[in-house]
């Protein structure tokens, strides 16, 4: 990860944990209210069911805007595999705080860490093999930036951020340029060094991307055989990238074609979170 993207990913956590905290608390927690103001407690999460765990950074944050003073320990770290009732972290502090904090920094965790351990168990099957999974941008609105963080988590890797930094030319853009070819030859003049992907949809279309000198080329729904014959093509001239249907059922003989990458957008649109719990001790 570039020194930029980290930065841009720390000021992402720091504005959406804001506005997850805005969302639970409003004008504040009425229940947590009937804990006496001084008092101090402590307590554990665990993770009710085996995980990849993913957003230990999100959990610290909600704790530092909650109350700085409260004390965190872990024992698992992100990209962890951590097995069922096991405890993730220990925290400290005022249980006003921690009651406060709680329900914020369990959905985060929860949610990045579903996300990993999706990630995971696809990126597994395919080990064997020399293709790597890809995200897309099918994220929940706001979270992509965690998302797609903690699909690293768990194995697999990002696609591209946004509309911003790559270029993928779909059916719709090509039918407004003219054709694959003059679609490439106008993006190499638009951002010059910007990588530029097309989605095709049979083999006519993939010798063109081809032969237009496409970075990265999609088969989109391709048939196994078409995807071996468009890996025979290309020869490491573009990268080539499947996608389009593809599930854990699937995955793996699409994997074995020789394709380069295979992108999913199941692994951020259908998540489960994991199931974790926070216990608190006695308060004292």
């Amino acid at each position: 990860m570039t020194n930029a993207l980290t930065e841009k990913l720390r000021q992402s956590r720091i504005e959406s944990v804001a506005i997850s905290l805005r969302e639970d608390i409003g004008d504040g927690d009425i229940t947590a209210a009937l804990i006496p103001a001084d008092r101090i407690t402590s307590g554990r999460v665990i993770t009710r069911e085996n995980t990849t765990l993913a957003g230990r950074q999100w959990v610290d944050e909600v704790f530092r805007q909650i109350d700085e003073t409260v004390k965190l320990s872990w024992f698992a770290g992100d990209g962890d595999t951590v097995a069922a009732n096991q405890t993730l972290f220990t925290c400290a502090g005022n249980a006003r705080s921690l009651l406060i904090a709680e329900r914020t920094a369990l959905n985060w965790l929860q949610t990045m860490s579903g996300v990993a351990s999706q990630c995971h168990a696809l990126a597994r099957q395919v080990q064997h093999t020399g293709a790597k999974l890809l995200d897309t941008r099918k994220t929940l609105p706001g979270l992509r930036l965690a998302q797609k963080y903690a699909v690293t988590c768990g194995g697999c890797h990002n696609h591209r951020m946004g509309l911003y930094d790559a270029f993928l030319i779909k059916e719709n853009h090509i039918t407004a340029c003219g054709s694959i070819t003059k679609a490439i030859t106008l993006a190499r003049t638009i951002a010059p060094g910007k990588p530029v992907e097309v989605e095709t949809e049979n083999l006519a279309e993939v010798r063109e991307a081809l032969d237009a000198g496409a970075d990265i080329i999609m088969l989109d729904e391709f048939t196994l055989d078409d995807i071996r014959t468009a890996v025979a093509w290309s020869a490491g001239r573009s990268t080539l990238e499947a996608s389009g249907g593809i599930s854990s059922n699937t995955l793996v003989a699409v994997a074995e074609t020789g394709v380069d990458y295979i992108s999913i957008g199941a692994l951020t649109k259908d998540l489960r979170a994991t199931d974790l719990s926070m216990r608190l001790d006695a308060i004292e």
